[in-house]
Formats: structure tokens, C-alpha cells, sequence
């Protein structure tokens, strides 16, 4: 883990330094190459939990969330291929962008050190919100920046709080400590409580859970097709990632303020599964999609047992991989006919019969059909909900339902009916593109013939 920490950095110092016109290829080709080996890490025998140093834990959890970050900044380049000018100026401040927050996100995956993770918790988004501004399509992308900004950083002040008030406890110089053994200050403390209140909220608000997802609708309206992909890929998971340390570390028990919890998530899954049908831009029905998607995370998060940890990891990677196709397919329809709007886009069938078929296969993806690691993820988190939660059945069929219901509306909406004659014809689409799909599709289909590797000991 150390190596690909150390190839990421080594990476950015040397695009930072050279004066080449080739620093879009020698990013993206780097970056393709130290997926691999993050890939071929997967297969080595790290299912346990481990620190590496004072700085440093690596499992399997945050392995595969790496791989992912590494596999989806790597199709970033791809999808961004023809919107950012090649050797240009912008290009090589949009590849340093990328390659800063690509390193963040190592680095707070595998962070032992409690400061450090919030550190790196907060600075993915600063790189996130310079994609935003400088490669946004509206005006509104000011407010859109705004709003991400407001929400996840006042909503995790209370955590670093908390944090800093746990520091004064170790009995150490430096704030050198782990997390393990900051955590289990509070079992015993006056302030566990305000642990699992405030601590908590800073993770649900990057989930997001419903009520606190008022600002991903717009961040993802406005980001560029790089900035969409990598905040429903990556930005998302860090929320689940942090509510997995803190749960498993903490040793909690169910109690009134978690069911509390996963009843508004699980509602809020059906509400904004219904509120899809409701929106017009086709990025907004994709980011609404995806709030329903992690609060079924947050309810395997919340299960009490490793089925349901399990079952959110697998969600967590195959949303992941298939949020990010939806959002380049709909960056794909807005090159082509200049709106996301759902009234005007009609019968793509005919005019592109490429793009028709890879947004057929992600929809159904989209809708958990086999043998996609998304129906594994789903098997996995529902009988993990059933058991402690059964009068929450309900809301679970609502979701699995409407779920198929929207992927469905979303694909014959599009691709169906006449193709309007005000629309310009659309050309041929794209290899890379293409490509980039394929590359987006194989780990959904063929990680189900390697579920060993999500297993959570």
C-alpha cells in the first residue's frame, strides 16, 4: 500500500515539474498501470485488520475502495478526453486537480492516525470544488460549490471538536495516535452520547442520507463530467467508510438512535426513489438514485453483523462503478444534443445504437439484475436488515421496486420514441468512450466469480 502511496505522490511532483506536451498521457497511462497493481494486491492474503505504523492500516475494506479510486481517476481522463483541450493550459491544471484529489483519497482510505483521516476527509474537497468551478457547464456552479462547501464542513466541525477533545486524554506528546485507540476513549465516557450524535452527522452528510442530500442534486447538476463521476464514485464511499471505522471500533449496540436512524434513511430511500420520476435533467434523476443507494449502505452499516458489513461493501464498489458510467453516459447524450432534459431527449435508439446498448446494460445493472455484484450486495443487505429491523420489509420492497421502476424510465426516455427534428444528427460514438464503458462494466460483472474478496473477518 506504502508503494502505490509513494508511486501517487512521486506521479504528481513530476507532472508538477515538467514542461512536456505530454503530461495528459503520462497522467492517465500512470494512473491505468498503478490500477493494475492495486487490482493484483486485491489477490493477496490481507483479509485482517492491519497497522502498518503509527500512520498506516490496510484491510481488505480499504483496499478495494483504493483500487476503485485509483480505476475510476483513471476513467476520469478517459470521459474528460474531448471536453478539456489536450496540451493546453487548463488540461495540465485540470490533470493536477485530479491528481491531488486522486492522492487525498489514498491517503484517507488508509489513514490510521485520526487527525490525519479528517484532514484528508476535509481536503478532498477543495480539489473537487476547483473542478467544479473551473470546468462547470451553468453559472450556478458558484451556489452548487457553495452549498457542498456549507453542508459537509459545518456538519463535520462537531467531529473534529470531539477529536481534539479526545487528544488531551492520551497520555503521548504528539498527536501520534491511532484510531483504534482513540475511539475506545468514549465506551467509558460522559460524552459518549455526543459521540454518536455529532460525530456521526459528518459521515451522513457525505453519505448522504436523505435531509442532508439537498447539496449533491446540485453539485452534480453543475460538475463536469470528472467531477460527477469521481463524487458518486469516491466522495460518496468516504461517508461509509467512516461510519464502518467508527462502528466497528466503537462496539456499538443497536439502540433507540440508530433505529431512528436507518427508519429516516430507509424512508428517505423510498422518497427519493419516488422524487426521481419527478426530475427533469437526467444527472439529477442519477444523483437521486444514488441517495437511495447509499442509505440501503448505511442500513448494512448499521446491521450489526459482518453479512450486512459485507453487503454495503459490495454496495459501496458496485454503486461506485456504475454511478460513474450513468453520469459519462449523460455527459455522452449532452455532447450530442446540448441538454440533459429528459422532454426533449427522445429516440437516441435510432440515431446511436452504441450508446443505446450501454444504456441498457447499465440500467439493468442499475436495477441489481444478475450475475452483477449489485444483486450480490442486495442479497447481502436485506436479510441483514430483516433480521433485527423486520418492520422495515416494507420500505426494502418499496426500493427494490421503484428502483427497477426509474432505471426503466430513465432508459425508455431516452431511447425510445421519435427523435425530434429540432435535434442537430448526431454522429458516430466514440472508441474511447466505449472503451471507458467496457472498462466500467467488466468489474461489475466479473467480481461475482471473486466474492472472497469483500469478505469482512
Amino acid at each position: 500500500m506504502l508503494k502505490l502511496i509513494i508511486s501517487g505522490a512521486v506521479l504528481l511532483v513530476l507532472l508538477a515539474i515538467q514542461n512536456l506536451n505530454l503530461f495528459w498521457y503520462l497522467s492517465f497511462w500512470s494512473l491505468l498501470l498503478l490500477s493494475f497493481f492495486s487490482i493484483l494486491q486485491l489477490h493477496t492474503p490481507m483479509f485482517e485488520f492491519s497497522l502498518q505504523n503509527q500512520f498506516f492500516l490496510i484491510d481488505n475494506v480499504s483496499s478495494m475502495l483504493i483500487s476503485l479510486t485509483f480505476w475510476i481517476s483513471t476513467m476520469m481522463f478517459l470521459a474528460s478526453q474531448f471536453d478539456i483541450k489536450i496540451c493546453s493550459n487548463s488540461s495540465k491544471i485540470f490533470c493536477l486537480y485530479v491528481l491531488i484529489l486522486n492522492l487525498t483519497l489514498i491517503l484517507a482510505f488508509s489513514m490510521a492516525n485520526t487527525l490525519m483521516f479528517y484532514f484528508m476527509f476535509e481536503a478532498s474537497l477543495v480539489p473537487t470544488l476547483m473542478l467544479i468551478l473551473g470546468w462547470g457547464y451553468q453559472p450556478e456552479r458558484l451556489q452548487a460549490g457553495m452549498y457542498m462547501m456549507l453542508y459537509t464542513v459545518s456538519a463535520s466541525l462537531p467531529l473534529l471538536l470531539i477529536l481534539l477533545f479526545a487528544s488531551k486524554y492520551i497520555m503521548c506528546s504528539s498527536i501520534m495516535y491511532n484510531f483504534v485507540i482513540q475511539m475506545k476513549i468514549f465506551s467509558t465516557s460522559w460524552s459518549y452520547m455526543l459521540l454518536i450524535l455529532f460525530s456521526f452527522l459528518a459521515f451522513l452528510v457525505k453519505l448522504p442520507v436523505f435531509s442532508m442530500h439537498l447539496w449533491l442534486p446540485k453539485a452534480h447538476v453543475e460538475a463536469p463530467v470528472a467531477g460527477s463521476m469521481v463524487l458518486a464514485a469516491i466522495l460518496l464511499k468516504l461517508g461509509g467508510y467512516g461510519i464502518l471505522r467508527m462502528y466497528q471500533y466503537l462496539n456499538l449496540h443497536l439502540n433507540f438512535n440508530f433505529i431512528l436512524c436507518l427508519a429516516l434513511a430507509l424512508w428517505g430511500g423510498v422518497l427519493t426513489s419516488i422524487i426521481c420520476f419527478r426530475q427533469i435533467d437526467l444527472k439529477s434523476l442519477i444523483a437521486y438514485s444514488s441517495i437511495g443507494h447509499m442509505s440501503l449502505v448505511l442500513v448494512g452499516l448499521f446491521s450489526n453483523n459482518s453479512w450486512g458489513w459485507t453487503g454495503a461493501l459490495v454496495m459501496m464498489i458496485a454503486h461506485g462503478f456504475c454511478s460513474s458510467a450513468l453520469f459519462m453516459l449523460a455527459n455522452c447524450i449532452y455532447e450530442k444534443a446540448h441538454t440533459r432534459s429528459l422532454y426533449t431527449i427522445k429516440g437516441l435508439l435510432l440515431s446511436l445504437p452504441i450508446m443505446s446498448f450501454w444504456w441498457f446494460m447499465f440500467s439493468a445493472i442499475n436495477m441489481a439484475v444478475p450475475p452483477t455484484i449489485n444483486l450480490l450486495s442486495e442479497i447481502m443487505v436485506f436479510p441483514a436488515t430483516m433480521l433485527f429491523l423486520k418492520y422495515m420489509v416494507l420500505c426494502l420492497i418499496f426500493m427494490s421496486f421503484l428502483a427497477a421502476v426509474y432505471s426503466m424510465y430513465m432508459y425508455t426516455s431516452t431511447q425510445h420514441g421519435g427523435n425530434p427534428k429540432f435535434l442537430a444528427p448526431c454522429g458516430n460514438f466514440n472508441e474511447v468512450k466505449s472503451t471507458a464503458l467496457l472498462l466500467h462494466w467488466i468489474p461489475l460483472n466479473f467480481f461475482i466469480l471473486k466474492a472472497n474478496l469483500f469478505l469482512l473477518s
